[in-house]
């Protein structure tokens, strides 16, 4: 076939602006529930439920997003009665009158200005707010309540309402006149998401909703009971596919529907936590037609987790969790098996899709509606650096922030912090990474479970500092000394995944068909019913001493969801939100503070203080030239996992000729006022650089699965050139290496001028 991209390329939906068309605490658990959940006159559908629901089945999810007045409560405004105009009258009434008012405004304005926006009266990072700073915003419609705290009745899209329960002083914002509303906080200790965050003095306290748009087995066990043989979302999509009877891929959408809702995010606010780290698919944007994944369908419920999130001031990690070809070979990057990203015959290939999604993703993201709720972008989750080269993948993310940082502008303020994962190398690999770079951080995923030990040392032990036998000094010891180093020899250093798990025990937890995590041997641990208050003790200080030693942290993962066998959730050490149920995970994180002290572990202690460059300050963007000399010639050489004696330059790559797919932004019922705009989903209308697709009567190995292809012999079409070699740097030359000539480019099609090879 001519092209492997979608045949929806006319829709609007995938059409770019400037786009040329012409060209092809306590141990004791909570006394109840967080939430209480009541739907009048309906009996409430179990969220763990695969279950089909009416109210979520639209692909653009208009009907779960409608609100109308009824959703909101009723008009709270009362008729107007028979006035007595004698009274008003009269001097008196009005110095009465006067008096009462007097009161009843330094009631409640006093109480107001100290104990909520005093503490949050915080610079903007943009000057301006995206949709509304929260003061001077639209007038909200007639009965409609627009913000409340502790105690407030929530109506979710459906009808459901549960109440709002945050003993931290977090207040929601929803108003449905100013929808890009940034005024919420979810506690008292973090600034509203139009306000600033100080690196360095406000602390992440974060989970992860994972397995909610990669569906990964041991997160959604049951999608994967259903169909035996399904190992991966790879292998899932295609069973389902063949099984209409079922729904077919609409089984997947029912589960982007139903499995994480409005509540959950609720829930996280009330639990003390302050971000989530959203890992999201590249099919949100596309997939080719070789490719049997859910295309877009996912995109409109990404972003409707984002106004979530927005509603109850929680700022987003947004992380691109797979990579065409597979970033690592696990089941999580879309397909298990081989790594085809910077790695084989296809590696350059994939490269430049991936490169061209982090593009899209950060050009919706950059715009002002989204800067303030997505502050912070992890472009490839857990490259698997021991096979792609440590030289390779670092050439690979200078030229990602350069791309990003044209899109963004250089400086705070000017899109996201750019997230990189420390490749299984540990985070002393990346001391003096790409010193005078703007805003990136690095992303360490500390876990016992999957360290190839075998240690089964007891966990209940004890109450106290005296509970988790070995394993809380084992955290702190493993885990602090490398964190607080690396915050002065890198700069921001956060732990993007860690988990209670300190084994390897839970359904499906190393994969589908790896029965030794969930044989008998693992009973105890596949179950919490049978957890006694020992137990749950040695696991809940295990977890302060993680959450202090790591400081910056986002746990992997908030919920599980059900298995189809048991109706339970058989890795509970995962599950955030099980934890917080059953007294093993604290309702308030910062207990976990000084946990490691009174442990008795010391070490180096980071104070606080980054480089300027670093969090966007004076040099951010000059990177050092040395950096530039070893990583600024793009693609690096050599590409690892090609045959003896491989011509690179004859590695297959694809065409910058196609219609960039651009993700749309969401449409509101009701409409807004006149005076919103909802962007276009492309912060930068001078970057019109085409997308990558295949050479016309070209053939190309298995994207997927070309580690072991052989090498092509000769370019396709014989008359093409050869990969350019870029300087990443300046991102708007490339040099020929037929010719040694510069000529420019646009920031997109940096990697993507090339002509394919025949096999």
């Amino acid at each position: 076939m001519s092209s492997s991209r979608p045949d929806s390329l006319a829709d609007p939906f995938v059409t770019a602006p400037n786009t040329p068309l012409n060209l092809g605490q306590s141990l004791e658990p909570p006394r109840a529930s967080y939430l209480s959940t009541s739907t009048p006159g309906t009996a409430t559908t179990p969220r763990d439920s695969y279950a089909e629901s009416p109210d979520n089945i639209s692909p653009l999810v208009q009907e779960s997003e409608k609100r109308d007045a009824i959703a909101y409560g009723q008009d709270s405004r009362a008729e107007p009665g028979l006035k007595k105009r004698s009274i008003f009258g009269r001097p008196l009434f009005w110095l009465i009158a006067f008096a009462v008012i007097t009161i009843i405004v330094l009631a409640v304005v006093l109480p107001v200005y100290f104990v909520v926006l005093k503490p949050h009266n915080h610079s903007t990072n943009n000057g301006v707010s995206a949709g509304g700073s929260g003061s001077g915003n639209p007038t909200p419609p007639p009965g409609i309540t627009t913000t409340g705290g502790n105690g407030s009745l929530i109506t979710m899209a459906d009808g459901t309402t549960f109440t709002y329960l945050n003993p931290f002083g977090g207040i929601w914002v929803d108003n449905p006149n100013d929808p890009f509303n940034n005024g919420a906080y979810p506690n008292s200790w973090t600034p509203p998401l139009n306000s600033s965050w100080t690196w360095g003095v406000d602390k992440i306290y974060g989970v992860n909703i994972g397995g909610l748009f990669v569906l990964e087995p041991f997160i959604a066990p049951a999608l994967y009971q259903k169909y035996p043989g399904a190992v991966d979302e790879w292998t899932l999509s295609t069973l389902m596919v063949a099984d209409t009877a079922s729904g077919g891929l609409q089984q997947i959408e029912t589960h982007y529907s139903t499995f994480v809702t409005e509540q959950d995010i609720a829930e996280i606010a009330g639990a003390g936590l302050n971000w989530i780290r959203l890992p999201i698919p590249f099919w949100a944007i596309e997939k080719w037609d070789f490719e049997p994944f859910l295309e877009k369908v996912c995109w409109p419920y990404i972003l409707r987790v984002l106004q979530w999130a927005r509603k109850y001031g929680i700022r987003v990690n947004l992380d691109l969790h797979t990579i065409p070809g597979s970033q690592n070979g696990y089941n999580h990057s879309g397909k298990s098996g081989s790594i085809n990203f910077l790695n084989g015959v296809m590696g350059l290939a994939n490269a430049q899709r991936a490169l061209d999604y982090i593009r899209i993703i950060t050009e919706f993201i950059s715009q002002p509606e989204w800067v303030d709720v997505v502050p912070m972008f992890s472009i490839v989750n857990e490259a698997l650096v021991s096979t792609i080269g440590t030289d390779q993948i670092i050439t690979f993310y200078l030229l990602a922030h350069d791309m990003i940082r044209n899109i963004t502008g250089y400086g705070e303020g000017h899109g996201p912090y750019i997230v990189i994962h420390d490749g299984f190398l540990g985070t002393a690999a990346w001391a003096d990474f790409l010193q005078g770079s703007d805003r990136i951080i690095l992303d360490t995923h500390p876990y016992f479970a999957f360290d190839g030990s075998s240690d089964w040392s007891p966990i209940a032990t004890g109450a106290g500092l005296s509970a988790g036998g070995i394993w809380p000094q084992q955290a702190c010891n493993s885990f602090g000394p490398g964190i607080n180093t690396s915050q002065t020899a890198f700069g921001i250093t956060i732990a993007g995944e860690f988990s209670t798990g300190y084994n390897d025990c839970g359904l499906y937890l190393t994969g589908v068909g790896n029965t030794a995590s969930y044989d008998t041997s693992c009973s105890l641990f596949l179950d919490s019913s049978q957890w006694n208050d020992t137990m749950k003790a040695g696991l809940y200080e295990f977890t302060l001493a993680s959450m202090d030693a790591l400081q910056d942290w986002f746990f992997w993962t908030w919920k599980i969801g059900n298995s189809s066998t048991t109706n339970s959730v058989q890795s509970p050490m995962w599950s955030y939100q099980l934890g917080l149920q059953n007294g093993w995970i604290p309702t308030d994180p910062r207990t976990a503070a000084g946990t490691c002290a009174a442990l008795g572990v010391t070490g180096p202690q980071f104070d606080g203080v980054y480089q300027a460059y670093q969090t966007g300050g004076p040099g951010a963007g000059t990177i050092v030239a040395s950096s530039v000399t070893s990583y600024g010639q793009y693609p690096p050489t050599p590409i690892n996992g090609l045959p003896v004696g491989a011509i690179q330059s004859l590695l297959p790559t694809y065409t910058s000729t196609s219609v960039v797919p651009t993700l749309p932004p969401p449409t509101f019922s009701p409409s807004p006022s006149p005076s919103v705009s909802a962007g276009n989903g492309w912060f930068d209308s001078g970057d019109t650089g085409l997308a990558p697709t295949q050479v016309q009567g070209c053939t190309y190995p298995n994207a997927w699965d070309a580690v072991s292809s052989p090498m092509p012999t000769a370019l396709c079409p014989s008359t093409g050139v050869v990969t350019p070699a870029t300087t990443a740097t300046t991102a708007t030359t490339a040099t020929t290496a037929t010719t040694a000539t510069t000529s420019p480019v646009t920031t997109s099609s940096v990697v993507t001028t090339s002509l394919l090879s025949t096999r």
